[in-house]
């Protein structure tokens, strides 16, 4: 497979991963980073970092939208919910990092 077919591909394949993301609004972030280790906002800055590579200059708010399909505070206050009490234990066992 030559570099150009396989770009396309590549393209091809995120373009699918942020519309299924896009449709699948019951998942919350959370629930990714526990299962996956990443979420939404994980893709929107790998994006921007891309993007940033290759001399384009994107804001990170910029990168969310694409990635949500609308301004990231819009779909907050449609989608998001409080994360459970065992959603949060996951996360806090699953990225120690991240607790205090």
């Amino acid at each position: 497979m030559d570099d150009t077919t396989r770009t396309e591909i590549e393209a091809a394949a995120f373009r699918a991963l942020v519309d299924h993301l896009r449709e699948r609004t019951d998942v919350q972030n959370i629930d990714l980073m526990n299962l996956a280790g990443f979420c939404r906002n994980c893709l929107s800055k790998w994006y921007r970092a891309a993007a940033e590579e290759r001399g384009e200059a994107i804001d990170y708010e910029q990168a969310r939208e694409i990635v949500y399909g609308m301004p990231y505070g819009e779909w907050k206050a449609q989608y998001q919910r409080e994360a459970t009490a065992e959603q949060k234990a996951a996360f806090a066992a699953s990225h120690p990092e991240h607790s205090s």
